[in-house]
């Protein structure tokens, strides 16, 4: 089997500018119809218009996950433009507390979970019937799947000051997504959760470029410092953490369900 995607509809809700645009245009290159949903319109809509300029196929709409009803009209939204969807990947993020917990206040967690976790189970409940559509043609078969793909990180395997409130919520996601498993297989729906360490993209360089500041030094120092930690010396890339889930929603992965696969040059051995 390959990684293709063609003639499959696949949803990105919390689609940023950073991973969820890149996976946006890799799917597309791979012959998906992508939906890009996240809180802000615009956003979504420049993420679209790319790919569409890149010759691929896209709907963009806003969604507040934390909110039901906004999910139910994206939903009715993807039905006005077809019957089944072949993969769901959500990536919802906010900035986390990063307060140890003694500082943390429990709304600032209770957000965290809504987001990150409720916002997950919400999506999944409200595509089940579109994703077990995509799956029915093939129920029993090898290639019996639709593919839910969940975004943790890699904070479940470490306890580090400051990162409790994220890995809470993290960590939630990653016991709902052995659940879902368990549950919609039967359906014919796959759903793995992806955890990456850092991402090297825009958002991490401005960081580096702020501890360079602020200790001195050069981003170049900042990274080397921060790659040392990972067996390949190195930090991955945006696409070497699409590229994971591309194959999981592809009919490459039609056995794997119910796994957690860290991405992160080896930081971390799970």
């Amino acid at each position: 089997m390959t990684e293709s995607l063609s003639d499959k509809t696949i949803v990105i809700v919390g689609a940023g500018p950073g991973f969820g645009r890149t996976l946006a245009l890799q799917a597309a290159a791979k012959g998906a119809m992508v939906v890009v949903a996240a809180r802000t319109e615009s956003r979504v809509v420049e993420i679209a218009d790319e790919v569409r300029a890149a010759g691929g196929s896209a709907i963009a709409a806003a969604v507040d996950a934390t909110d039901p009803e906004s999910v139910r009209a994206l939903r009715e939204t993807v039905e006005g433009h077809t019957d089944a969807v072949h993969g769901l990947v959500y990536s919802a993020f906010a900035v986390p507390s990063m307060k140890p917990l003694a500082q943390t206040d429990h709304e600032q967690i209770s957000r965290g979970i809504d987001l990150s976790v409720l916002g997950a189970l919400r999506t999944t409940q409200e595509f089940t019937a579109l994703l077990e559509a995509a799956a029915a043609p093939a129920t029993g078969t090898a290639a019996a799947s639709a593919s839910v793909v969940m975004m943790a990180s890699a904070v479940i395997h470490h306890s580090r000051e400051r990162y409790a409130g994220y890995k809470i919520a993290k960590t939630a996601l990653v016991a709902l997504g052995h659940s879902l498993a368990t549950e919609l297989g039967p359906r014919g729906i796959r759903v793995n959760t992806v955890a990456p360490g850092y991402i090297y993209g825009e958002t991490l360089k401005a960081y580096f470029e702020h501890l360079a500041t602020k200790y001195g030094g050069t981003v170049d120092d900042v990274y080397a410092h921060t790659a040392e930690k990972m067996d390949l010396r190195r930090l991955p890339s945006e696409r070497e953490i699409v590229d994971p889930v591309l194959f999981l929603l592809s009919d490459a992965a039609s056995a794997v369900t119910g796994q957690t696969l860290t991405v992160d040059c080896g930081e971390f051995h799970t």
